[in-house]
């Protein structure tokens, strides 16, 4: 993506570790450092995204951490999640193109964060599919991510999904 360290993660990226599904949006985690770089902006608007780079630089110093842009010709659209530090990742593919996915330990611990501020609860049950089909599908560290569950308190979230599995 035109030099920017970049990862896929949310649905598509949990399509990619457990079980395909529907999506209206590209999740796309990014630098925050990277987030005003032209480079970034012209790759945007070349993919008809609507780009604001004004709009674009006030979330940005806003300290607000996702940025939403929409497709000017369908109904889809691109999340971009911005991260401070250095993007955790993962080599993968997408229509035998190689591109990089957000790791599936820390995809499923980010799930459990939404399932948690999701209100209300039924609303997050593509998340808890989500982290299932993962779990079935692909080889995570089970025991790192209940240490971090734990730290964001989200064990018990995670202890019923194992149950329920």
């Amino acid at each position: 993506m035109s030099g920017i360290s970049y990862m896929i993660t949310g649905a598509l990226a949990a399509s990619y570790y457990g079980q395909p599904r529907t999506t209206m949006d590209l999740d796309v985690a990014i630098r925050a450092s990277d987030a005003l770089n032209p480079k970034l902006r012209d790759a945007l608007s070349k993919a008809a995204l609507k780009v604001d780079s004004r709009r674009l630089a006030d979330i940005v110093r806003s300290g607000y951490d996702v940025v939403t842009l929409r497709d000017r010709r369908s109904p889809h659209g691109l999340d971009l999640i911005l991260i401070k530090g250095r993007l955790q990742r993962r080599r993968g593919s997408i229509l035998g193109m190689k591109t990089y996915y957000q790791r599936p330990d820390d995809l499923i611990l980010a799930k459990l964060r939404m399932i948690k501020a999701t209100v209300p609860p039924d609303r997050a049950s593509k998340d808890r599919e989500d982290i299932r089909a993962i779990l079935r599908f692909t080889k995570v560290s089970l025991d790192a991510i209940k240490k971090y569950a734990r730290k964001q308190g989200t064990l018990v979230l995670l202890e019923e999904l194992l149950r329920t599995g």
